[in-house]
């Protein structure tokens, strides 16, 4: 059945529906803008992994590379464990990463407690990275961020 019909002088007329045909409703909700940014957040809790594993390896590798004050660091520990500590979060986040883009729940709850626990991390060797830790952090606020306000849109994508 046609929605439209032809008239004598070729002009279209919409025709009316019946009351008892059914209404097409989709069962779920479309996905929104905001799965961008959801996808943003995985993609920047891949990076800050990245960047944690790489810190980690530098203070593994070169205990000398680190320049700290004289007052130290916030928490007094040897660079070997920061080395372990950051190389840990860094494996966590790069793995939840992938499921936050898989869109896993599990992956969004772990990503929003691995980005604090990173940014906590971090603030405490920020005295022996200054720059690397702060841009760490900026990653981790965002990643909480997209998690936290928007995880649930990748579900629907």
């Amino acid at each position: 059945m046609s929605d439209t019909t032809q008239s004598s002088a070729n002009t279209q007329r919409q025709t009316a529906y019946v009351a008892d045909e059914p209404y097409d409703v989709p069962s779920r909700r479309q996905p929104t803008a905001w799965v961008g940014v959801v996808l943003f957040g995985g993609i920047m809790l891949l990076m800050a992994g990245g960047f944690q594993i790489i810190q980690g390896l530098v203070a593994l590798f070169r205990d000398d590379y680190c320049l700290v004050s004289p007052n130290g660091l916030v928490i007094n520990i040897d660079y070997t464990a920061w080395g372990w500590t950051h190389l840990l979060i860094g494996l966590v986040a790069v793995c939840t990463g992938i499921g936050v883009m898989l869109g896993q729940t599990w992956a969004r709850v772990v990503g929003i407690v691995i980005a604090v626990i990173s940014a906590l991390a971090n603030i405490a060797f920020l005295s022996a990275y200054p720059v690397w830790s702060t841009i760490i952090i900026a990653m981790d606020v965002l990643v909480i961020y997209a998690l936290a306000v928007h995880g649930r849109e990748i579900q629907s994508a």
